[in-house]
């Protein structure tokens, strides 16, 4: 598949800024005329909001794209809004919105997104795509392709985070593993990151825009309003214009590449470092995963199960204490050690499996 940009911009980062809702005219206008001055590149505003509670504010509904028509008749901004059903795409394209975009909560239902795609048939409109609510890289990239063989070229990623139970930091966990492998696999589409849902709060916006940056994300989408806390909807993630403009103000963007051959032999040198060590790591797992079938043949022979919780609890906190010292997060090394015990189960099944007397030797 070949992308088309949405954005014909060859700086970064490209910036997207409005209110999470769309709540009066005034607002709306207000953000707008502020945000126009710090030339945003898109402004953003949600008519329609889908909502997790029943009593909570669900969007101002199809009289708010009257007020997005005159944030581009009054500042020359092109503007975008979320749609979630083909109605939602007949009223955005009949008020000239410039650029569509689709929810968490639609991406995650195929049937939502190819009655979005039907409706899109024939039109020359940008569409970007938000991640799934849940860390789902085909779910995303199922929605992306029906976009795209509804003749949609000019698509986008945006990245807003993954759904997950239990403590943490972010209102939805950033993966950042998971947008980098889509634009591995479409290196063509721009790839946004929506820091305000990732965050959910404003103190460390600048921190993940800034990482984000870093890791060569094309854009940003950000939310801000007039007055951030009486918002109707997710106040706490939101900027006033002048401290977005001082977000913005701070971050540091980083070259892509480069052509200086210095930098480039020494990169270079690092690389072959780094698969000579990537290198040992596989043979030292392929020695692991040896032992383990032997481990499994005798647990064969003695009649034993595989797993084993109290030896897995103890390889856990040995390995986090190990870890730690070493400068590894415990997060690294929880999913290191997951996918390496799922695969030393697997060689033990593999090993329980087989017809007694298949391996005379350990």
């Amino acid at each position: 598949m070949q992308f088309q940009p949405v954005f014909e911009k060859s700086e970064r980062p490209i910036l997207i800024a409005g209110p999470c809702s769309a709540e009066t005219e005034a607002q709306v206008l207000t953000a707008a005329h502020a945000l126009a001055e710090q030339g945003i590149d898109l402004f953003r505003s949600g008519i329609w909001k889908p909502r997790t509670r029943p009593d909570s504010f669900e969007g101002v509904g199809s009289k708010g794209l009257a007020w997005l028509r005159r944030v581009k008749e009054e500042t020359g901004l092109r503007v975008t809004t979320e749609v979630a059903n083909a109605n939602h795409v007949y009223e955005a394209l009949k008020y000239g919105i410039d650029v569509l975009w689709i929810g968490a909560r639609t991406t995650v239902n195929p049937f939502s997104v190819q009655e979005i795609a039907d409706a899109l048939r024939g039109a020359d409109v940008p569409v970007m795509v938000k991640n799934p609510i849940n860390p789902d890289l085909k779910l995303w990239m199922g929605a992306i392709e029906r976009l795209y063989k509804a003749g949609i070229r000019r698509i986008a990623a945006i990245h807003r985070g993954f759904s997950y139970f239990g403590d943490t930091r972010y209102r939805n966990v950033p993966r950042w593993q998971i947008p980098l492998e889509l634009k591995r696999r479409f290196p063509d589409m721009q790839l946004i990151c929506d820091n305000s849902h990732i965050c959910g709060r404003r103190d460390i916006l600048l921190e993940v825009a800034q990482k984000a940056l870093d890791l060569n994300f094309d854009g940003l989408m950000t939310e801000v309003h007039p007055c951030p806390d009486e918002a109707w909807s997710d106040p706490a993630q939101q900027l006033t214009p002048v401290d977005y403009g001082h977000m913005v103000g701070r971050l540091v963007v980083r070259q892509p590449t480069t052509d200086d051959t210095d930098f480039l032999e020494t990169l270079d040198n690092l690389r072959h470092e780094i698969d000579e060590l990537d290198d040992e790591l596989f043979n030292l797992l392929a020695r692991r995963m040896q032992v383990a079938e032997r481990i499994g043949l005798y647990k064969k022979r003695n009649n034993i199960s595989i797993f084993q919780p109290a030896r897995w609890t103890e390889i856990v906190e040995r390995a986090v204490t190990k870890g730690a010292q070493l400068g590894l997060s415990r997060e690294f090394v929880e999913v290191l050690l997951k996918a390496i015990h799922d695969e030393s189960i697997n060689h033990q099944e593999k090993v329980m499996s087989e017809p007694r007397g298949a391996r005379v030797k350990d």
